[in-house]
C-alpha cells in the first residue's frame, strides 16, 4: 500500500503575504491541490498532510476522506515535519514524501521513485543550471551516492555541484521510522533535515537509489512571488504546447491562461488574452476572440465567441454567435445558430434555435422560443425584491426596442410587442401588444432659456 506525506506547514515568509504559501494559486488552484492530485494519480491509499502555519485554512482546502492532517506546532525542519505523520502510516506501507510548494512534479518521476523504494530508500534528484537554494547530491569518484548536503552547510566546492535533491523521498514505512528516530539537528540551521535519513540508511548498509529526473518542472518550488509568476508562465506554456500539439491554433502561447481543464476539438482557434476556468469544452471549429473569459461551459461546434465576452456555467450550441461584449451567466442555454450580440446579459435563460438578442438587452430567467427577436434595450423584470419569476416567449415572437417585460408573463408564438412597451399581461398568439403613453405634440411651446440667454 502506498501512503503519501505532504509537507505543508511552512510560513512562506518570503511571499510577503498573509496567505499560507501552499494556498497561493497556480493555474487557478492552490499549490497544495496540485500536489494532492498527483498523489492520487500515483495511487496513494492514504494522504497525510502536515500543517502548521494557517493550519485551519490549509485543512479547509485539503479536507477529503483520504486526507489526514497532522499539526506541526513548531517548524523544526523537514525531518521533524515527517515525524509528525510517520507513526500514523501502516508499517507495511511504502511512504512517499512530497512538498506542498512543489506543485508540478510529474507522476512518471514519482512512479520511478516508488518502484525504486521496493528495495530500500529512494530519492529523486535533478541537474539544474542554477542550483542556488537547493541541497546538493554528493557522490564519490566512481559516482556512487554519498549523501546530501544543504546549501547552508556546503563548502564552496560542494556549492558548485549541479545535481540537486528535489526533496522527494520514498521508503518502506518501518525503515523511515527507524531512521527518523535517529535524526539530529547538528547543522547551521539547528533543524532536523529529512535528507539525513539517506545518510543513516547508508550507514546501516541499506540500499539507497537515486532516481535522476530530466523534467525541468519536477523540482521547481515556490518561495517568492517572482518564482510563483515564473512557474505560472512555464506551466501555462506547457499547457498551450500540449493543446497546439493536438491541432489547436493559439495566437500567442504567452497570452492564454488555462485554470482548470480545457478540452478542444479540431480546428479550434483561440485569440490573445483569453482565460479558461474550471472545465471548459470547445468543440471542433470553435473560435474564441480576444480578451474572453470562459468558465465551466460547453461551446458547440462552429460557434463563434467574439472579443470581450464572459461566459460562465453555460451551454452554447453549434453555430451560435456570442458577443462582442456579451455576458452569459450560469444556467443559460443558447441553442443552435442563435445570436447574442454586444452588451447583452443573459442569466438562467434558454435562447431557442435561431433566436436573436442582438444588442443592449437583459434576459434573466427567461425562455425564448426559436426564431424570436429581442430588440435593443429590452429587459425582463424578473425580481420583485424577494422572488424571481420567469418570462416566456414562444416561437417567432418579436419584441420591439426599449421594451420592459414584467415577469411572470408569457408572450405566445407570433406575438408582437411594440417598441417602448411595458408588458405586464400575457399576450396571445399573433397578437400585437402596445403598452405605452400616447404621444402628444404641443403647438406654441417655448423652450426654456438659460439665465445667460435672457440678457
Amino acid at each position: 500500500m502506498l501512503e503519501v506525506i505532504i509537507l505543508a506547514a511552512g510560513h512562506g515568509s518570503r511571499m510577503q503575504s498573509s496567505t499560507a504559501k501552499v494556498l497561493h494559486l497556480l493555474a487557478g488552484q492552490p499549490l497544495v491541490s496540485h500536489v494532492l492530485g498527483t498523489a492520487r494519480e500515483v495511487g496513494a491509499r492514504r494522504i497525510h498532510m502536515v500543517v502548521g502555519h494557517d493550519a485551519d485554512a490549509v485543512q479547509a482546502v485539503v479536507s477529503a476522506p483520504d486526507v489526514q492532517c497532522h499539526l506541526q506546532q513548531q517548524q523544526l525542519g523537514t525531518g521533524h515535519a515527517v515525524q509528525q505523520a510517520i507513526h500514523n502510516c501502516d508499517s507495511e506501507s511504502t511512504v512517499l514524501v512530497l512538498f506542498g510548494d512543489v506543485p508540478l512534479i510529474h507522476r512518471d518521476s514519482l512512479d520511478e521513485v516508488i518502484r525504486a523504494a521496493s528495495s530500500g530508500m529512494a530519492m529523486l534528484s535533478s541537474h539544474v543550471p542554477d542550483p542556488t537554494g537547493y541541497g546538493r547530491v554528493l557522490r564519490d569518484a566512481e559516482g556512487a551516492f554519498q549523501g546530501v548536503v544543504e546549501e547552508r552547510d556546503a563548502t564552496a566546492d560542494q556549492r558548485r555541484l549541479s545535481e540537486i535533491n528535489t526533496g522527494v523521498l520514498a521508503a518502506p514505512a518501518a525503515a523511515f521510522c527507524q531512521h527518523l528516530e535517529r535524526l539530529t539537528n547538528d547543522n547551521a540551521q539547528g533543524e532536523y533535515y529529512l535528507p539525513e535519513v539517506l545518510k543513516l540508511a547508508r550507514e546501516d548498509g541499506a540500499t539507497v537509489t537515486v532516481v535522476q529526473s530530466d523534467r525541468a518542472l519536477d523540482c521547481l518550488g515556490v518561495n517568492t512571488p517572482q518564482q510563483l509568476e515564473q512557474l505560472e508562465r512555464l506551466h501555462q506554456g506547457a499547457l498551450a504546447d500540449q493543446l497546439m500539439s493536438q491541432g489547436v491554433l493559439i495566437a500567442d502561447r504567452s497570452r492564454v491562461d488555462i485554470r482548470g481543464a480545457l478540452h478542444c476539438g479540431r480546428d479550434v482557434c483561440i485569440d490573445v488574452n483569453t482565460v479558461f476556468e474550471g472545465t471548459v469544452t470547445l468543440a471542433g471549429g470553435v473560435s474564441i476572440g480576444a480578451n474572453c473569459i470562459i468558465s465551466n461551459s460547453n461551446i458547440g461546434e462552429g460557434a463563434q465567441v467574439h472579443p470581450f465576452t464572459h461566459i460562465e456555467g453555460a451551454e452554447i450550441k453549434a453555430g451560435a454567435s456570442i458577443g462582442p461584449y456579451a455576458r452569459i451567466r450560469p444556467g443559460t442555454v443558447i441553442d443552435e445558430v442563435a445570436k447574442v450580440g454586444n452588451f447583452v446579459e443573459i442569466k438562467n435563460t434558454h435562447l431557442g434555435r435561431a433566436a436573436k438578442a442582438s444588442h443592449l438587452a437583459y434576459l434573466g430567467d427567461a425562455d425564448v422560443g426559436s426564431k424570436s427577436n429581442v430588440g435593443a434595450g429590452t429587459i425582463t423584470c424578473n425580481y420583485d425584491g424577494a422572488n424571481k419569476y420567469r418570462t416566456v416567449l414562444g416561437e417567432s415572437v418579436f419584441v420591439g426596442s426599449n421594451s420592459t417585460l414584467v415577469a411572470p408573463v408569457t408572450i405566445d408564438s407570433g406575438g408582437f410587442v411594440a417598441a417602448g412597451s411595458t408588458i405586464t399581461d400575457n399576450v396571445a398568439p399573433d397578437q400585437l401588444a402596445v403598452a405605452r403613453g400616447r404621444q402628444r405634440n404641443v403647438d406654441g411651446w417655448r423652450r426654456p432659456k438659460k439665465p445667460e440667454e435672457t440678457d
